[in-house]
């Protein structure tokens, strides 16, 4: 009897998972007794990215094309529809920075207005640990941040990071939230393709934003997606 290939075991671990999985959760499901290698998950990362008969739907989130047009039904996604990726994507990449948060033992917030997008096979609302911010600051600025599409908290309920998810919209308005929460001792992220790292850099570096400049960082979505994998931290930092 032929033995079974590492393609064929990876494509019977998504079939049997859904017809999708992670990248990371392929990492847990697949058994590699019998593969010999001693970096399986990068094994795990060509497979997935070679074979015809598994295709991407986002940067780390894979499904088999014999189940494509059921996993999409799922998704609601309509590949090819801007507005149907754009709400996909947005809450997809909501959902990594909040699994990334609480893994690093922060209270994860999303906004209210979000709870119900989807992040892969759950909602928003199920995986965040609130939509109500703490009472850590003034209204008027706690209204700023209740739009901000994740913040992380540490045990003293002060923010440690606001994140701005930039798929389309105008990164200007993000920036401007930023500055405006700009006396909190708290890292600001924009994330985005990397297609956009020029746009971010022309909006940033504007005399408005000078306060700031140096306190804003761009992070890609392969950036988000490595360190939710559980990729090594460069330098010993978070990023």
């Amino acid at each position: 009897m032929r033995s079974i290939t590492q393609e064929q075991q990876v494509i019977e671990v998504l079939r049997d998972a859904g017809g999708y999985a992670t990248l990371r959760r392929l990492n847990e499901l697949v058994d590699f007794t019998t593969w010999g290698t001693k970096t399986p998950d990068a094994s795990i990362r060509r497979i997935v990215q070679n074979s015809p008969k598994i295709f991407k739907i986002q940067p780390g989130l894979w499904a088999l094309e014999e189940m494509r047009d059921v996993v999409l039904q799922h998704f609601d996604l309509q590949l090819g529809n801007k507005k149907s990726v754009e709400q996909f994507s947005h809450g997809y990449y909501q959902g990594l920075l909040v699994e990334i948060g609480k893994f690093r033992h922060h209270t994860t917030y999303v906004p209210a207005q979000d709870q119900n997008k989807l992040f892969i096979d759950k909602r928003l609302g199920e995986i965040t640990d609130t939509t109500e911010l703490p009472d850590f600051t003034y209204d008027d600025l706690k209204r700023r941040a209740r739009t901000i599409d994740v913040i992380w908290f540490n045990e003293r309920n002060m923010p440690s990071d606001f994140y701005e998810v930039e798929h389309t919209t105008d990164i200007k308005n993000s920036l401007t939230k930023f500055y405006e929460l700009q006396d909190f001792n708290a890292g600001f992220f924009i994330v985005a393709d990397s297609s956009r790292k020029k746009e971010y850099e022309d909006k940033l570096h504007v005399s408005m934003f000078s306060p700031i400049e140096n306190r804003v960082k761009f992070l890609n979505y392969k950036q988000v997606v490595n360190l939710y994998e559980g990729l090594k931290m460069v330098d010993g930092s978070i990023w």
